[in-house]
């Protein structure tokens, strides 16, 4: 297993949530950091907690990734690096037929098309050696969450041909969660929050949700094991299993 220590991290969508913990846990394990977000005030918040921390922060950079043009110039400035996390990815509910066309490509655009083009760019800023990990779901099913489900799906063809064209160079992994509470959630009434967290609690075989540590060890565990990739890790309480 590899160290984190002097390693340097970007995490795209890192300024709050499960990606901002990502970063958290790997600074504590002396990587120097670079964040992506979308929102410059939240990104400056986070930047500061970091730093408040002891934490070690190399850039901060504001850019809505679904705007592809500025997720190119953005990735012009990132400095070459060892490991990049992308947490980019919108998801939805509803099936095919009830669904709105244009949420369901704006979920596609999003979950898909964004990351494929996140791994085109990380492959060419990544140190030898080093690892990208993208975020992939688990948990539903096509005819509740279409576009989410194919851009899972696609997240995971993503990943095992991103890691047969990099190899040996890069490894190339993603992690699964299931539903979680999380910043993400935010827009959500609080009561809505939190029938969905009792249905997944229901459905899912450990009886509860994650705790959003035991996502972000996963990420972890990927950057520092040199012998896995083109993989997916569910950490999903055996949600499918049902």
């Amino acid at each position: 297993m590899s160290d984190l220590n002097n390693k340097h991290l970007v995490v795209v969508g890192g300024s709050s949530g499960i990606g901002f913990r990502v970063a958290e846990r790997a600074a504590q394990q002396g990587a120097v950091l670079t964040l992506v977000g979308r929102n410059e005030q939240r990104l400056a918040q986070a930047s500061e907690a970091l730093s408040q921390q002891g934490a070690e922060i190399r850039a901060t950079l504001a850019v809505d990734a679904h705007d592809h043009e500025a997720l190119r110039a953005a990735f012009a400035q990132i400095t070459p690096c060892d490991h990049l996390v992308s947490m980019v990815g919108d998801a939805m509910g509803g099936g095919f037929l009830a669904a709105d066309m244009a949420l369901i490509e704006r979920v596609i655009h999003s979950k898909f098309l964004t990351n494929v083009l996140i791994g085109k760019l990380a492959a060419e800023k990544v140190r030898p050696g080093g690892s990208l990990i993208f975020t992939a779901g688990t948990g539903g099913k096509p005819q509740h969450a279409c576009a989410s489900l194919v851009g899972n799906q696609g997240i995971v063809m993503l990943v095992q041909g991103l890691a047969a064209e990099v190899a040996p160079k890069l490894r190339v992994n993603c992690v699964a969660p299931t539903w979680t509470v999380t910043p993400f959630w935010r827009d959500q009434p609080t009561e809505q929050v939190e029938q969905t967290r009792q249905h997944f609690a229901s459905v899912i075989p450990l009886a509860r949700t994650a705790e959003i540590d035991e996502l972000a060890d996963a990420y972890l565990f990927l950057m520092k094991n040199d012998f896995i990739t083109g993989q997916q890790i569910a950490v999903d309480g055996g949600v499918m299993l049902g």
